[in-house]
């Protein structure tokens, strides 16, 4: 099969999603993924983030940067109290729910935006959908909280269902495969069975492969070069790649903050290969880059 033709197939894979896609129906909220790629804004709520650690904890920096990216045009603003980062310390509960309540009452009350809550705990993902949340986003896959698919079925909340392995502090240590796509396809496979036995409808989950947890960097730019496969789950897919290591390695080792370019390139990829969701910081640049990226799958698939 000439190149020419295995691209053109490609496209048409893209642009069938783009006309079909899937739509996310959960506690309220529709998101009509097939029209185009979506934008979740991320809010981190910690002083220890990777990337921007400290720069919005509080309140009220929080609240004002949640605004600023629905303006920039995020679809969802994703709220986080812990950092999950490769190595990092857990919280508890309670300083959690200390952080991240207040401001996603603060958003529902001042935007029309979608609010999700990035939690690995479930009493802290009840809270935030009584506040307002309408997706609970577990980078644990529901692993690591028995009650998790419980909560979200007994709210009717959407669920980003990341794969990641072990905990933060260890899952750099998780990183054997015998093919990391297979293998991280068949675990959040699993994961999915298991939200769907709890009650949580399908049509409310989404799947994300869990860039850089539990994957080297040689593995996360395996799974990006082959996100396509993981259409097979029938789930439309989140991916997150904004300002991450696997970057700063091709980089030679540039600071986070200095990843914009090299973000931007891995979610127009991740877009043509069939992305829905884009996690990131810099809400502006990646909407403006997934509009381009839409716009070529459209109008190149059916040549």
């Amino acid at each position: 099969m000439g190149l020419r033709k295995m691209k053109g197939r490609g496209l048409k894979v893209r642009l069938k999603q783009l006309e079909s896609g899937f739509d996310i129906k959960a506690k309220g909220l529709r998101l009509e993924l097939g029209r185009r790629t979506h934008i979740m804004g991320i809010l981190n709520v910690t002083p220890d983030s990777f990337s921007d650690g400290g720069a919005f904890f509080g309140r009220d920096k929080a609240i004002e940067h949640a605004l600023a990216m629905a303006k920039d045009g995020a679809d969802i603003i994703d709220v986080g109290g812990e950092s999950t980062r490769p190595g990092a310390s857990e919280v508890s509960a309670d300083e959690e729910l200390e952080r991240v309540i207040p401001v996603i009452e603060g958003i529902v009350r001042s935007a029309d935006v979608a609010v999700s809550i990035d939690t690995r705990k479930a009493v802290v993902a009840d809270a935030a959908v009584k506040a307002g949340a309408k997706i609970i986003n577990d980078v644990s896959g529901l692993r690591h909280d028995a009650k998790m698919a419980s909560v979200a079925a007994k709210h009717g909340a959407g669920v980003v269902i990341m794969h990641s392995r072990g905990k933060p502090s260890d899952m750099q240590k998780k990183v054997v495969y015998k093919d990391v796509v297979r293998d991280v396809i068949a675990e959040l496979k699993g994961s999915i069975e298991a939200a769907t036995r709890a009650g949580v409808s399908r049509d409310a989950i989404i799947i994300d492969p869990g860039i850089g947890f539990a994957k080297t960097a040689e593995q996360s730019l395996e799974i990006l070069s082959r996100l396509d496969e993981f259409r097979s789950l029938g789930r439309p897919v989140c991916i997150g790649v904004s300002r991450k290591s696997f970057l700063g390695k091709v980089l030679g080792g540039s600071d986070p903050d200095k990843r914009l370019a090299a973000t931007i390139a891995a979610c127009s990829i991740a877009v043509m290969k069939g992305a829905n969701i884009l996690r990131v910081h810099d809400v502006k640049e990646s909407r403006d880059a997934a509009a381009v990226a839409d716009s070529i799958a459209r109008t190149k698939a059916d040549r």
